[in-house]
C-alpha cells in the first residue's frame, strides 16, 4: 500500500475521490438527496480541497483516503448553486444547509501544530485490509503536528473502535439534531 497526496494525481482524481465518497456515505445519508449517484457525485464533487487528502493505493486503485485540515486549511467549498443544479431546488438546499451546518459540529480551537483527520473512507473492495488505520496512522506521522482532534458520530463503532484502538481518547461528546458526535484527542 502506497500513500500519497491526492494533488500529484492529474486528471480525473476529483472524480474518484467523490466516487468513493458517495460509494462510502451513500447508505450513511446522501441517499435522503438523492437515490442517483451520478447527481451526488456532481453535486458534492467541488467540495474536496483535494490538495488536503490523502490517498491509499493498492494495484493502481484508490483504496482509501482521508482528509488533513488544520488552522489554515478548516473548509470545504460548499456552493449552494452546484447543489441546486444537481440536486434541485428542494434537495440542493437541503443538501447545502446539511453540509454547512455539518462542517464543524464543534468549536476548535486551533493552533499551528492541530490537525483535523476528515472524511477517512475506505473502498468496499478493499475493506478489512488495514486501509483506514495505515491512513490514520500516516496523518499521526507527519512531522508538523502534534495534536490531532475528530469528531465521531456515535453510530459509526467502526471509526470510533479504530482511533481509539491507535490512542484516541474521548475528550467530549454533543448532540447536533438528531446526532451524538464523540470529539477523540490524540497526542503525540
Amino acid at each position: 500500500m502506497e500513500i500519497k497526496r491526492a494533488i500529484e494525481f492529474g486528471g480525473n482524481i476529483r472524480e474518484k475521490i467523490t466516487e468513493l465518497y458517495v460509494e462510502g456515505f451513500f447508505d450513511d445519508g446522501l441517499k435522503f438527496f438523492s437515490k442517483d449517484k451520478v447527481k451526488l457525485k456532481k453535486a458534492f464533487a467541488p467540495i474536496f480541497p483535494i490538495e488536503y487528502i490523502y490517498v491509499a493505493i493498492i494495484d493502481d486503485e484508490i483504496a482509501g483516503m482521508i482528509a488533513c485540515m488544520n488552522k489554515e486549511k478548516l473548509y470545504l467549498n460548499i456552493n449552494m448553486k452546484n447543489f441546486v443544479k444537481h440536486l434541485g431546488i428542494f434537495w440542493g438546499l437541503l443538501a447545502y444547509f446539511g453540509c454547512k451546518n455539518n462542517i464543524r459540529k464543534f468549536k476548535i480551537e486551533t493552533d499551528e501544530k492541530l490537525a483535523i483527520p476528515e472524511f477517512l473512507l475506505t473502498s468496499a473492495k478493499f475493506r478489512k485490509q488495514g486501509v483506514a488505520s495505515t491512513l490514520m496512522k500516516y496523518l499521526l506521522a507527519l512531522p508538523e503536528y502534534k495534536h490531532y482532534i475528530v469528531d465521531i458520530e456515535d453510530s459509526n463503532a467502526a471509526a470510533l473502535e479504530l482511533c481509539k484502538k491507535i490512542g484516541f481518547r474521548e475528550i467530549s461528546r454533543k448532540k447536533i439534531m438528531l446526532n451524538l458526535w464523540i470529539r477523540l484527542k490524540y497526542s503525540k
